[in-house]
């Protein structure tokens, strides 16, 4: 475990997605762009020390992992009990 002292912190993450098509038409597609993140630290620790902790977390972030290299996802609907197909 990294000790390093942080007396305050805030994180603003701005979402760039798109939807085209139509519910209606059943042809809606969502698709995201981008995202990002600023990470604003207060800490009188030494900044390489802070750095490594950022990356360790950033690192050990299941979500950011999965958008920086997806990974498969299956899923499966079930309606009153038995299963639905989607497509």
């Amino acid at each position: 475990m990294l000790k390093v002292s942080v007396t305050g912190m805030r994180m603003r993450v701005r979402a760039r997605y798109r939807v085209t098509g139509s519910v209606l038409n059943d042809s809606v597609m969502g698709a995201m762009l981008g995202a990002e993140t600023t990470l604003e630290i207060d800490s009188p620790a030494d900044p390489a020390q802070v750095a490594r902790v950022v990356r360790n977390a950033e690192r050990g972030c299941f979500v950011m992992q999965a958008l920086l290299n997806p990974v498969p996802v299956s899923g499966q609907t079930v309606l009153n009990g038995q299963p639905l197909a989607l497509r």
